[in-house]
């Protein structure tokens, strides 16, 4: 991963290979245990068993351990694990390990630093092994004690419990920076300090301290030449044990001190691996440099409840609980801290800053696939769906999938495309589904199932446009999935969370991702703050520009553009009248004007009645409300001082005509927020307005907007003020040729407003969150592509996953083990022993041998017997006599 493989020439002299190793135990126990030999064979003689008993025993024993042989002393030495690796590799620079308990694998990194900084070394491969979870591990955690009950890690949880164990090989490659950006290294993270500290003098080996954990996290940041307060994300060493965790926490709040609000995201790995002991350090390291290459917080589980210790009003810390997008703060770059702390008070801290603020690539996991099919005909489907292998694993699935998308032909009259998800779906009875619809839906010019089917036939008719929704449409963690894998929707975000802060002074990703909240109250009043007007139309407009831009990635292009209420003004950015950054600003202050005012700012109800019933309504009971949205042919929304809007409910409930009351802040597209239309009028005189690059439909007049930017411009003014006629204005759209429409931005309202408006015309409409979250984002991003690309629009479904085929090799199928077998990893006992055959004397006593008394001594309690020294041949022949002929009565018998 690298990029030092065999192929590439590099000077294999001064690289150096540091690992943090506790030790292989696997070998020490089973050849140790020879030692013991001696101990056994003299218990066995104590307890009275006879010596060749005893000897037989202890070969038992003996034939259950490995044998010595020529690897076993080798074996039994930590440093060999980094020799192996250097032999196998032909470096020739430092090999060796570190021991530091459960901080090995940073301690062998802060070795593996100093001998780059030194010069010593050009390049030095770290990290840290540890596989060592056998029952004597076990015991040693148990005796502690140290090991959860429940079975569970919950790190920094109220109800912790203790660790668990696991296992690990975590290995980094280590460059100075200046030669890595110059040899065009792929680069995860910088690493900008790192500290080590010793607890001193403490009342046990293994009791952590706070004060040395504290010292090791102001080296790393004093060697950084950071301050705590530009630190987004601790990857802690959090085991989940309570009184290690309190320690480390009270570390970490002497350092950062208190916070008007949490900005820095904690958590830790051992809620998910378990605890690796020596390899825990880089596990956690690997973890923060994946986080600041790609631009996520990456989550801690098994928390419902935070630790008393994040209880404090004033702590700068959080739980992330769940992945969130990483937007930077302020003017400095990305960073986390690393803790890795083993007993006997052995402290590491890493610091890590990110090497570039732009996301490079997309996050790809594979677990979507776009399997597609394209032929001149129906039968041509079917040949290539026959063939296909659904059978194999996913990661051969996923080779497959990408073959199938280099070979995909959109202009070819028959096109079929499966989406599958791993663990959801099952790719065999999907295709078997897809060869029985080919044949029941024959004739037929499109279809598509609610698993991930879709056909199309022939070409593309029609053009396309996109639709962005408005107020209300928005959810707390909306198209997150594309937010935390996709470039441009980070930068789109960014862009917008730069520009709300610095009108605001908060973050409006922190309103869109909202911190974890662990009760019902703090997860409402979380919803609450996204629905004020002032937040929600800034929110809307980033995510659904972002969405949009992820779309263009693919080649998904529209030849028009509308919005609802609110979304026409992201119609007109994504139109190029304006920039994003406008959009930004616009949005911002259209909400706060919206939401201000003192008195009654009205409200709004919706109203399921035909248009035309709904105007005879309001004419008949003489209502001061305005029909502020034609939504559909059969529903409105209307707008009014609060006192109206009142009487209105009741009196729909009167006639038992369906309404409901929604949450808004005032009276929109009505008189009551006129006042608001001046001062955003005057701010658009001082925008820079161009030609629009597509077609831009009107809410207000439900035609084209005009093509000049003055004109533009003051249709814009009227707006905020005026009815939304989404009816005419999807009319006119399809009048105009219009027959793809697709939704762009949270939920699927307006599909579900444009089939209410088409009817049963020819038309298709797709919404790019179509399970408004409740399905995976690419899940939703999958099939919006997949129906594009039947429908013979061109999508570039080649840059599905990106990137894997090419830089993996193509698994194939070996023979046999690969693997040299040997003492180290497996042993292959010999056969059971028989049982060992002892001599036994014969005693009997004659059947008609006299007894002798037996003298009993008054002064002992103990009954001598005696002992028959001689036994009679005659007696023996008579029972064996007696005996055949018992046999031979019951064989009679």
């Amino acid at each position: 991963d690298a990029g030092y493989g065999a192929e590439k020439d590099f000077d294999h002299e001064q690289v150096s290979v540091i690992l943090g190793i506790t030790g292989t135990l696997e070998l020490v126990l089973p050849l140790g245990a020879r030692l013991g030999y001696p101990r056994w064979k003299e218990a066995l003689a104590d307890a009275g068993v006879e010596k060749e008993l005893a000897e037989d025993v202890m070969k038992r024993i003996s034939d259950s351990y490995v044998p010595w042989q020529e690897n076993s002393f080798p074996g039994l030495l930590g440093n060999v694990v980094a020799g192996r690796i250097s032999k196998h590799f032909n470096f020739g620079g430092t090999n060796c390990t570190v021991d530091a308990a459960c901080g090995s694998s940073l301690s062998a990194l802060n070795l593996a630093i100093l001998e780059l900084s030194s010069g010593r070394s050009d390049m030095a491969v770290t990290g840290g092994i540890d596989t060592f979870n056998d029952i004597f591990m076990y015991t040693c955690f148990s005796k502690t004690p140290a090991l959860s009950p429940s079975g569970h890690a919950r790190p920094y949880s109220s109800d912790s419990d203790g660790t668990t164990l696991g296992e690990g090989l975590g290995i980094v490659v280590l460059k100075r920076l200046e030669d890595a950006e110059r040899d065009g290294d792929n680069i995860y993270a910088v690493v900008k300090g790192i500290g080590a500290s010793s607890d001193g003098s403490g009342s046990a080996i293994y009791e952590p301290s706070s004060k040395g954990q504290a010292k090791a996290l102001r080296r790393a940041y004093q060697q950084g030449n950071v301050t705590p307060d530009t630190i987004e994300l601790i990857e802690g060493h959090g085991t989940g044990t309570k009184v290690g965790d309190a320690v480390e926490v009270t570390a970490l709040h002497e350092v950062f001190g208190k916070g008007e609000k949490p900005w820095c995201a904690l958590g830790s790995i051992k809620s998910q691996i378990g605890h690796a002991k020596a390899a825990a350090g880089v596990a956690g390291l690997i973890k923060a440099s994946l986080a600041l290459y790609h631009k996520v917080l990456p989550p801690t589980i098994k928390v419902d409840k935070p630790a008393e210790s994040f209880s404090a009003a004033d702590t700068p810390f959080y739980l992330n609980t769940e992945a969130r997008p990483w937007i930077p703060r302020g003017d400095h770059p990305r960073r986390a801290g690393i803790s890795a702390l083993g007993f006997g008070g052995s402290n590491f801290h890493c610091l890590l800053e990110e090497h570039r603020s732009a996301k490079q690539v997309v996050d790809w996991d594979g677990d979507v696939q776009i399997i597609p099919f394209s032929a001149v005909n129906d039968a041509g489907l079917k040949e290539q769906l026959n063939a296909f292998d659904a059978e194999v694993g996913w990661t051969q699935l996923r080779f497959e999938a990408d073959k199938q998308r280099q070979l995909y032909q959109p202009t070819d009259s028959s096109r079929l495309i499966l989406v599958v998800e791993k663990d959801q779906t099952k790719c065999s009875a999907q295709l078997q589904k897809a060869l029985s619809l080919l044949e029941k839906n024959s004739g037929e010019q499109g279809w598509e199932t609610p698993d991930g089917i879709y056909y199309g036939a022939g070409n593309s008719t029609g053009s396309t446009a996109l639709l962005f929704p408005g107020q209300g449409a928005q959810y707390p963690g909306m198209l997150k999935d594309l937010a935390l894998q996709f470039p441009e929707f980070l930068s789109s975000l960014s862009d917008a969370d730069r520009t709300f802060a610095a009108n605001s002074g908060s973050s409006l990703v922190d309103l869109i991702y909202p911190l974890p909240q662990f009760t019902a109250e703090a997860k409402q009043t979380a919803t609450a703050a996204l629905q004020a007007t002032e937040v929600a139309q800034p929110a809307l407009g980033a995510v659904s520009l972002a969405a949009g831009r992820v779309l263009a990635r693919f080649g998904m292009s529209a030849d028009a553009v509308a919005g609802h209420s609110y979304g026409e003004l992201v119609a007109l950015c994504a139109a190029e009248v304006f920039t994003t950054e406008t959009l930004h600003n616009l949005s911002r202050l259209r909400g706060e004007l919206m939401a201000a005012g003192t008195g009654d700012r009205g409200s709004m109800v919706a109203v399921s009645a035909p248009l035309e019933q709904v105007e005879t309504f309001l004419t008949e009971e003489s209502l001061d409300l305005v029909i502020a949205n034609r939504n559909t042919p059969e529903q409105a929304v209307l707008s009014g001082s609060t006192a109206e809007i009142e009487r209105a409910i009741k009196l729909l409930n009167q006639r038992k005509i369906g309404n409901k009351q929604l949450a808004v802040a005032a009276a929109f597209h009505s008189k009551l927020i006129a006042a608001a239309a001046h001062p955003f009028a005057e701010k658009l005189q001082d925008v820079a307005f161009e030609d629009p690059r597509k077609k831009v439909f009107s809410n207000t007049t439900g035609q084209l907007y005009p093509s000049d930017a003055p004109a533009v411009r003051e249709l814009l003014t009227e707006q905020l003020a005026s009815p939304v006629d989404f009816v005419a204005e999807i009319e006119s759209m399809y009048q105009s040729g219009v027959r793809t429409f697709v939704e762009v931005g949270p939920g699927a309202r307006l599909t579900g407003m444009v089939k209410a408006i088409l009817g049963e015309s020819d038309y298709q409409v797709i919404a790019l969150d179509s399970s408004n979250g409740r399905r995976s984002g690419l899940n939703d991003l999958a099939r919006t592509l997949a129906k594009l690309a039947v429908l013979g629009k061109a999508i570039e479904l080649t840059l599905w996953d990106e990137g894997y085929a090419a830089n993996h090799p193509v698994p194939k199928k070996k023979k046999g083990l690969t693997v040299s077998i040997c003492g180290a990893n497996y042993y292959k006992k010999p056969e059971k022993r028989p049982p060992l055959q002892l001599k036994k004397t014969a005693v009997a006593a004659a059947a008609t041998q006299t007894a002798i008394p037996n003298p009993v001594d008054s002064k002992s309690s103990v009954v001598s017997v005696p002992v028959n020294r001689a036994v009679s041949t005659d007696n023996l022949h008579d029972a064996l006599r007696i005996t055949q002929q018992s046999m031979q009565a019951l064989q009679t018998m």
